[in-house]
């Protein structure tokens, strides 16, 4: 797999805090992924991303970082990726028929 191959990765985020709602916790972490620009889906559950593997990994990294630093005591973070040896991953592929 090259660099540059675009894989889907999901990631969920589950902050801990005695004080903080959690939402409003993860929607720090959203925030940091829609700034980003990179096409993403936002679920009740997780959040699917599509890009390279690098560059979806530091979005991943800032957007747990957000969560902390938003004032949560620690974050749960997984992550779930497609990645094809010589193909791309794209989110249409998979979910574009049911729009």
């Amino acid at each position: 797999m090259s660099k540059s191959n675009i894989i889907n990765l999901g990631i969920q985020i589950v902050p801990k805090s005695k004080s903080l709602d959690s939402y409003t916790l993860v929607d720090k972490a959203i925030a940091v992924i829609q700034q980003s620009g990179i096409k993403h889906v936002v679920t009740p559950f997780e959040t699917v991303m599509e890009g390279t593997q690098e560059e979806l990994m530091g979005i991943a990294q800032r957007a747990q970082q957000a969560v902390l630093d938003g004032g949560a005591d620690e974050v749960l973070v997984y992550y779930r990726m497609q990645i094809r040896k010589n193909m791309d991953v794209q989110i249409e592929d998979k979910i574009g028929k049911y729009k």
